[in-house]
């Protein structure tokens, strides 16, 4: 039988994981596309690689913010209806 407070850590850390993982995997492919033109290229500045990852992360959070919300707001709820008991 599991605790109480160990389903709130693995359903919080399951929260985290789909929340955070479209953003750092999304983040990570263009790293790597940036990484493989500027070794082509021979152009090796880092602002390039650090800009383009930054607009896609806002360009994410802007479409998949609302997505992110809810989860975020259905987790909440969840936490409260089980302190209210």
């Amino acid at each position: 039988m599991d605790l109480p407070v160990v389903d709130v850590f693995r359903d919080a850390v399951g929260v985290v994981i789909r929340l955070a993982a479209p953003m750092l995997l999304l983040s990570m492919v263009v790293g790597v596309i940036v990484a493989i033109l500027q070794a082509v290229t021979q152009i090796h500045e880092q602002t390039i690689s650090f800009i383009l990852k930054l607009i896609v992360v806002v360009l994410f959070l802007i479409m998949g913010g609302s997505w992110m919300m809810s989860n975020l707001q259905a987790f909440t709820m969840e936490l409260f209806e089980l302190m209210k008991g």
